[in-house]
């Protein structure tokens, strides 16, 4: 069995080899026969059918019992499938893209890593990729965690210290944050810790250079179009050291995004979404708004010593008595509003229940505690709620149809300038 072996400066694949006889005993045992015993034969009489009839229908109820919600809002038929749904097989026969084992690893900050959105920009962009030259994208068995975002205060909102704990865990498993199998049925995928992974770098050096192809700046209609690229096994993608969605030059064109923002989202772990659909059977019909503070309200001194801000109005926009008096419009006095939110002060948006009722994810830890292990899950079950609620508010408008709470634009300007706490529209610069 060959050993991934990833040089950071070129990203090119080395493969080391150790004794893989091991696997000859597993293959001796799947190929023994065994004689099946004769069972004696039973006739169906209808005392049994109604008793296998009356099973099943427990059965039927106590599956909705445990996922805990009725299946009358949803569709059985979806939640059954996703809980059949057939592994994908993968094999020898199918051709692979590869881009490295870090997603989004950003140049000489690749310790601290970037936070989940810019991984799931990477992400995006190889799975398009991997779409368009009707590949199997071999993505990276593990996420980093970014430590910023990762602090258990966010869940479990409290006054005492103990609770700003972060978790441990400097990374996740990809399977523990995404529903691979689901992903698959859009763009197939296979993990890099898997024996079909190794069995594919084995076969692609003993094909040589017919086996793998090494490839740097080069577009994806070029690996579709020249043999030279197309015809191998696999495609070793050197992806950009600053972030891998760098490759997508094309990211702004709306035309060229083969996979749109919500595909991810919407693509949870089993028990994420689980958990996600038994908070929502508790909400029932709701608001959600998403609200981005943390790291974005930060400012920094100019040399005569004044604070800037990269986006002016967002301390003001997203502090309750704003907020109130920007969705009046949108939500109705008495509903019920899950918040969203990285601020970490306990009580922080209290006044808004003035009007409306407020939910959050700590209230809702019993659920919570025994599926999430980081907030990057967290997060993720976050996005389920919001995606289900009646009005949704973002943070910052990226779509003319979207509803936000602060009109500053989202990507970063560069530009620093004067926080503005007052509806007095003039900022100095």
């Amino acid at each position: 069995m060959p050993v991934l072996v990833s040089d950071s400066s070129t990203d090119s694949i080395s493969l080391l080899y150790f004794d893989i006889s091991l696997n000859k005993a597993t293959s001796m045992a799947a190929h023994r026969t065994f004689k099946p015993r004769s069972k004696p034969r039973i006739s169906a009489s209808p005392v049994f059918i109604l008793i296998a009839g009356v099973t099943s229908l427990f059965l039927l109820c106590s599956l909705s019992s445990i996922i805990g919600f009725s299946l009358s809002p949803y569709k059985a038929s979806e939640i059954m499938a996703r809980y059949s749904r057939p592994k994908r097989q993968h094999s020898l026969h199918d051709k692979y893209l590869y881009w490295g084992n870090r997603i989004d690893c950003p140049g000489k900050h690749c310790d601290s890593c970037e936070g989940l959105g810019h991984q799931e920009s990477s992400l995006r962009c190889a799975l398009e990729e991997a779409m368009f030259l009707n590949r199997t994208f071999v993505m990276p068995s593990r996420m980093c965690i970014n430590p910023l975002h990762n602090k258990k205060g966010i869940l479990h909102q409290s006054s005492n210290d103990t609770s700003e704990e972060g978790w441990a865990a400097s990374s996740c498993g990809m399977d523990s944050l995404y529903d691979i199998d689901m992903i698959s049925d859009t763009v197939p995928v296979l993990l890099d810790n898997t024996k079909m992974w190794y069995r594919v770098l084995l076969t692609a050096m003993k094909l040589g250079s017919r086996g793998i192809v090494h490839v740097s700046g080069i577009s994806r209609n070029d690996l579709i179009e020249h043999d030279k690229y197309s015809n191998h096994l696999l495609i070793n993608r050197t992806a950009s050291p600053l972030s891998w969605f760098m490759e997508c030059k094309d990211r702004n064109n709306r035309s060229a995004i083969m996979l749109p923002y919500k595909f991810l989202p919407s693509m949870a772990a089993k028990p994420l979404s689980d958990a996600a659909r038994k908070i929502k059977a508790f909400l029932g019909d709701y608001d959600a708004i998403h609200v981005r503070r943390g790291d974005k309200i930060k400012t920094r001194k100019d040399k005569s010593g004044v604070a800037r801000s990269l986006h002016p109005h967002l301390d003001r926009d997203t502090r309750p008595e704003f907020i109130l008096r920007k969705i009046e419009e949108w939500v109705p006095q008495g509903r019920t509003v899950f918040i969203a939110s990285n601020e970490r002060t306990p009580g922080f948006f209290s006044p808004m229940s003035v009007r409306y009722k407020l939910a959050y994810s700590s209230n809702y830890s019993r659920i919570l505690d025994p599926v999430i292990q980081n907030n990057y899950q967290l997060f993720m079950i976050e996005r389920l709620i919001m995606m289900g609620a009646k009005t949704f508010i973002k943070t910052f408008k990226e779509d003319d149809t979207d509803l936000a709470l602060c009109d500053d634009p989202k990507k970063n300007t560069k530009v620093w300038q004067i926080p503005v706490y007052t509806m007095d529209e003039e900022v100095a610069s």
